[in-house]
């Protein structure tokens, strides 16, 4: 993995690894039109959530810089034939309006489960994808009765769990490396205020660059099933999973 970084911009490895990512979830269709979306008012901000589908209810969380389509496209209409799908979009992605409230995992579990209470569901799967993993494992620990199972993609609950080029990319990253991708393209298709596009990558790159670790301990006392999954074709781990379940 390390000869793929050499010669590279280092911070630009890390977005072509991410577009990477995005073109496998997104390589198999998107989704219809929800049966219902909206926003959950939540820790002072409106959180955007879409649903699909009748079932046990299955909460999606999608990587940084993503929108729900970006990352679950292919997903959802599988999930949804047999699942209650609930999508949702963090402070600043997507339909979210950006917020300059502090970004750290505890805040954004706590929204997840407030989206959750104003859907009224008791319970639920949880997958979680890069960041979204992340956000996953703290909802396990700050809400382990509202969890029933957990998947985790291509993510950690520790800073130290990423390669050490990762680390420094997040880091050094900056606004411009992201101009003509498609997480601009999907930001201004769906977010509410264009304009703040660069105050939110400043917001997301200040966060992704600073060090956390859930707790080793807090990891060990999840009792719920856990999942993990890393490689290409973890999108057809998740329906395997998921639909029948």
């Amino acid at each position: 993995m390390k000869k793929i970084f050499q010669g590279l911009n280092v911070s630009r490895a890390v977005l072509l690894i991410a577009m990477f990512f995005l073109t496998v979830f997104q390589s198999y269709g998107q989704q219809g039109k929800p049966a219902g979306s909206g926003y959950a008012p939540v820790n002072g901000i409106k959180v955007y959530f879409e649903v699909y589908g009748e079932g046990k209810p299955i909460v999606l969380l999608h990587g940084a810089f993503y929108t729900i389509e970006m990352n679950w496209g292919q997903l959802i209409p599988e999930l949804s034939k047999t699942r209650k799908v609930i999508a949702i979009e963090f402070q600043g992605h997507g339909h979210t309006p950006f917020s300059d409230r502090k970004l750290d995992f505890v805040t954004l579990a706590s929204d997840v489960e407030g989206v959750m209470n104003h859907l009224k569901v008791d319970s639920a799967d949880v997958a979680g994808f890069s960041m979204g993993g992340s956000v996953a494992y703290q909802f396990a620990i700050q809400f382990p009765k509202r969890l029933r199972k957990l998947v985790i993609i291509s993510s950690t609950y520790k800073s130290s769990g990423w390669m050490p080029e990762i680390t420094n990319a997040l880091k050094t990253m900056k606004p411009e490396l992201f101009t003509n991708t498609p997480m601009k393209t999907a930001y201004d298709a769906v977010a509410p205020d264009k304009t703040k596009w660069t105050k939110f990558l400043e917001h997301m790159i200040a966060f992704a660059g600073q060090p956390f670790d859930l707790g080793e301990t807090n990891i060990a006392k999840i009792t719920s099933p856990v999942l993990l999954i890393s490689g290409l074709r973890a999108s057809h781990f998740v329906c395997r999973h998921f639909r029948g379940s």
